[in-house]
């Protein structure tokens, strides 16, 4: 099963990825964590380039080309070989993210960013997507924290410098997506203690294991 985990700056998703593979590891299901952009070495160079702060006139047209180039290679070496061998995908951001971000919050558009991911991921899509959700506010108060407490402003910290107008049509696009697609998403609450997040999260995960088949 393919996985993903998406949401605001600073909605908890890596906290949240990390506990829940560890559960599954504790109930003996085989998974593995990975992230976008990045999960290999050419899209973790594409991902310094992409977050770093000193490119803040990077154009739309051009985050969009950097992270499908990204997600192609992620999905051909470490996606469909360990969905193909049995594995839980968990993955931090995925298409889903392209959408709010470039094609919501920037402007190109719900239908570019499909028709690339249509092209050149051969539209592989996640059965499972947990949109953490919480207000703008609190998610970039979090981050930024985050950020100068891992000395990540700079290497990582291009988004958080956006106006909060960015951030809110990020979180519109996402919660358009969840309506677009309901079936496939759970929105999750990312207000609270990391662990009553996870409780929220485990419970709707567990589920759809258990609907897909899985002995828990």
């Amino acid at each position: 099963m393919f996985i993903t985990f998406e949401g605001i700056e600073g909605c908890g998703k890596t906290t949240q990825i990390r506990l829940l593979s560890e559960d599954m590891t504790r109930r003996g299901l085989d998974c593995i964590a990975t992230r976008e952009p990045g999960g290999t070495s050419i899209g973790e160079a594409i991902r310094g380039i992409f977050l770093h702060c000193t490119h803040d006139d990077m154009l739309p047209i051009t985050e969009l080309l950097l992270v499908t180039a990204a997600r192609a290679q992620h999905v051909e070496q470490v996606i469909k070989p360990n969905l193909k061998a049995g594995k839980i995908v968990l993955c931090d951001r995925y298409v889903d993210a392209t959408v709010a971000y470039q094609g919501f919050a920037a402007g190109l558009g719900h239908e570019m960013v499909m028709r690339s991911h249509s092209m050149f991921i051969e539209a592989l899509m996640p059965e499972l997507t947990i949109l953490l959700d919480c207000p703008v506010e609190l998610g970039l108060v979090r981050s930024r924290e985050h950020n100068r407490a891992t000395g990540k402003e700079i290497d990582e910290g291009r988004f958080e410098e956006l106006d909060q107008s960015f951030h809110e049509r990020v979180r519109q696009g996402y919660l358009d997506q969840a309506g677009r697609e309901p079936e496939r998403f759970e929105i999750v609450s990312a207000e609270g203690s990391p662990e009553e997040i996870q409780c929220r999260i485990f419970q709707a995960v567990l589920q759809r294991l258990s609907g897909a088949g899985y002995a828990l």
